[in-house]
């Protein structure tokens, strides 16, 4: 069984096992990615999507995050002093598939939370915020600041 998916502006023809490198992804080494945007599955019966496949998905494990080799990029105009040297190393992902088929989800764990109420509660304080709005939060957390002091000053209580 073989399907075609759709990731980094790219298809690719995978099948299980394959190890193939794609556009890099936001994951790290080990993690399980999906591909839910198959384009087309194929085994006994070829199966095309219009533009994708309904349900199905491919499953596969980071194995690596690189960067390929480099590509020099010169540029160069006769009898104008003019010579422009560049360098450029394209990061990839290794991938190597693990599944293809219906209802695949992606297994991440998810990050443990230390006090799930109290963050609920409290608002989210940064410092492209005005100096109102922070002067406002420390106020609603009961927090007594100066009107003088500045944002950094206030979002300093706040986080305390």
């Amino acid at each position: 069984m073989y399907a075609i998916i759709r990731t980094g502006g790219k298809q690719y023809r995978v099948q299980e096992n394959d190890e193939f490198r794609v556009e890099k992804l936001d994951a790290n080494v080990g993690d399980k990615v999906v591909f839910d945007e198959v384009v087309a599955v194929g085994g006994e019966e070829l199966v095309v999507g219009t533009p994708l496949v309904e349900g199905c998905a491919v499953q596969a494990e980071v194995l690596e995050q690189g960067k390929a080799d480099k590509v020099i990029i010169y540029k160069y105009k006769a009898k104008k002093d003019y010579r422009r040297k560049n360098g450029h190393r394209q990061p990839y992902t290794l991938v190597k598939v693990t599944a293809i088929g219906e209802g695949l989800k992606a297994e991440k764990a998810e990050p443990a939370k230390a006090d799930a109420s109290a963050a609920a509660e409290a608002p989210k304080a940064n410092l492209s915020m005005k100096k109102d709005e922070l002067l406002a939060i420390a106020k609603e957390m009961g927090i007594e600041v100066s009107a003088k002091a500045t944002k950094a000053d206030i979002l300093a209580a706040i986080e305390a």
